[in-house]
This record gives C-alpha cells, structure tokens and sequence, in this order.
C-alpha cells in the first residue's frame, strides 16, 4: 500500500445569502422575480434539511443587512463612508426599509440566519454588509473597508466569528485583498480561471460571453475547473483562495433535457475531483430554489445521493469554505517545519475543522 500523506478531495459548498438585497438594482422586489425570493425564505430551511440528511458542510455568504432584526437595529450598525457608484441604481442606502422581518421579509432574515447557524456543519460566512460591487465606478477602497468593518461588526453582535468572504457578482480585484484580510478574513472565493468568467463591472460582460456561460452549464467549454489543495495556499496577504469551479443553475426552467445535462455536466466534474483528490467547488443563491422548489430540491438531493457514493467510494469528503481554509493552513504550517503532512494524533487532538477532526481532510494512501 502506498502510505504518501495527500489530502483528500471534497465537495465544497457555498451559498450567496442576499434576499432582494442581490436583485435591488437589477431584477428588484415587487415584479415576478419577488415570486422567487419570497420562497427563497421556505427553500433555505428544506436546503438545511437535505444537507443534515447527507451531512453536508456549506459556507452561507449572508449580507450583513440580513443579519439584523429590524431598522433600528439595523441603523445602528450603518457605515458613516458609505459607496457613492456614480451608477445611483446600485446604492442599496436608498431603499425604503420596512420595520422588521415580519413586515419586510425580503430584507430582514435574522431568523433565518439563527436556523442555518444551529444547523450542524453550517459556516455563517459574509457577502459584504451591503452587497457591495468592488468593481463599480465611483466607490473607493476606503469605503469598502468601512462596509466589511460594518459585516463584521453586526455578525459578532450576534455571536458570529466571521472568517470566509464572498464578494457580491464575483467583483473580485487583487488590489483589494490586503483591505479583505486586514478586516479579519481569512479566506474567500474568487472566479472561476477561465475567460468567460473574468471579474467585470455589472452590465458590462457582452452577448457572446453570456450566451457561452449558458452553454458551458450543459457543456464543458471551460472544464472541469477542479480546485487543487495546492491552489490553497495562503497568499501574502495570509488569505485562502477557495475558487468557484460551478454555478448551480435553476432547475426546471428550461426543459428535462437541459437539467440532465447540467447534472451531468457536474457530477463528472466530481467524479473526477474525487478520483485526483481534488476540490469540487459548486455554489447558488437560496433565491434561485424560490421557484419550482421540488424540481431545484429533487437536483440537489441527486448530486447529494452522488455525493455520498464517491464519499464511499473515494473518501471524498464535504467541506465548508472554513474548513479548507483551516486544513491549508495546517498543511502548509507542517510543510514548512518540513514534518509529515499525514496525521499525527496529538495535532488531530488538538485542531478541530468545522467541528470535525482533520484527519477528514488529510489522510494516506
């Protein structure tokens, strides 16, 4: 047998948490679109119920609004910098808000937030305190530094220790990074590395470039676009990069055919990812399940029923975008006190990752 210490592969799973905040500028509240995120809020407790059922870890990236009961709370924890995007349609601080949850259940979610957290293996993570767009004309660094103090701020006043980012429409910039770990992050998901998914301003990918996104959903123009433990590393900034591999598309809008083939299209991604001992990273908003939720559910409980095979059969284990970040760390800290990566009983003892031991995520062959 051979015993070289490797780490094993893994489904990662994350969720962008927005409610209308992802749609204000763009899709809105009150047109047919409000069918989708009014049930986004009865899809997130039957998404938790399918993953303690396969015991699933995930990353729920929450906008810090979501986090508070009501509008004083909320105006207790708004930024003095606020953005000023010269597009005034992306400014999120002009939406009238209602008083609480029970009244404006689309941008209120605290007890949505409390269900996902009392869910075992569940990382309440942050997309930005107000959905902020990196990538917008007019908006500075500096504001963006007061919008993550702010995400921070209202998450531990509810008892969160946020470590795991993701930027609102993937708005990813690398000049940002140090304002990302000086905020208290330690890891975040950047785009997949391929042309059809470069960070880009809202409105500004063309035609071809989504029509091609579309198609690479059913067929793989871009790969498998598996994530390597190697990619993990910490960067400079000391900040995990747990990279997109697939977006998880609405089911059962455009016919059997399409959705058995987007199915296929990931599920041999994973294959494979568990077969090189690779990281499959799939994510979705709760509010693309707010319709037709037994055909977006039956979707995911058939990736979830593959998932526990090559669980079985691969070690491929479910990992939550915390739990990568911990287990690169601690690789990376062994390798370079040159000492075995493999399993040693007293550092297994002493570091838990998402309440399970490492010794999930590092094993021998």
């Amino acid at each position: 047998m051979n015993t070289t210490a490797r780490q094993r592969g893994g489904l990662v799973i994350s969720l962008d948490f927005e409610l209308a905040w992802g749609v204000h500028d763009s899709l809105g509240s009150e047109g047919a679109y409000r069918v989708n995120l009014l049930g986004a809020r009865k899809a997130v407790p039957r998404i938790l119920e399918l993953f303690n059922e396969f015991h699933i870890e995930a990353t729920w990236a929450t906008v810090g609004f979501l986090f508070a009961e009501s509008r004083e709370e909320l105006m207790q924890f708004i930024p003095a910098v606020k953005p000023t995007y010269r597009d005034l349609r992306r400014d999120p601080y002009r939406i009238e808000l209602g008083v609480d949850e029970a009244s404006d259940p689309l941008h209120y979610a605290a007890s949505l937030v409390k269900e996902i957290a009392s869910t075992p293996g569940q990382e309440v993570a942050s997309h930005t305190f107000s959905h902020y767009y990196c990538l917008e004309d007019g908006q500075t660094v500096e504001q963006f530094a007061a919008d993550l103090s702010a995400a921070q701020a209202i998450a531990r006043s509810k008892g969160f220790e946020v470590s795991s980012l993701v930027l609102p429409r993937h708005q990813n910039r690398s000049d940002y990074l140090p304002v990302i770990a000086q905020a208290g992050f330690d890891a975040y998901r950047s785009n997949e590395p391929n042309w059809l998914n470069r960070p880009a301003r809202a409105g500004s990918s063309g035609n071809l470039v989504r029509a091609a996104r579309l198609i690479d959903s059913w067929v793989p123009l871009t790969g498998a676009n598996l994530v390597p433990w190697a990619s993990t590393r910490p960067d400079a900034n000391g900040l995990v990069d747990v990279r997109e591999s697939r977006f998880l598309r609405p089911a059962g809008t455009m016919g059997k055919l399409l959705d058995d083939l987007h199915y296929s299209r990931i599920a041999s991604a994973m294959h494979y990812a568990a077969k090189q001992g690779h990281l499959f990273h799939l994510w979705w908003h709760p509010h693309n399940f707010g319709a037709k939720q037994e055909d977006n559910l039956a979707l995911l409980r058939r990736l979830l029923v593959l998932h526990a095979k090559f669980r079985r059969d691969y070690g491929f284990g479910s990992y939550s975008m915390r739990t990568v970040s911990e287990s690169a760390r601690i690789v990376t800290h062994m390798q370079q006190d040159r000492q075995p990566v493999g399993p040693r009983p007293a550092a297994l003892h002493a570091c838990r990752t998402g309440g399970r031991q490492l010794s999930a995520v590092v094993g021998s062959e």
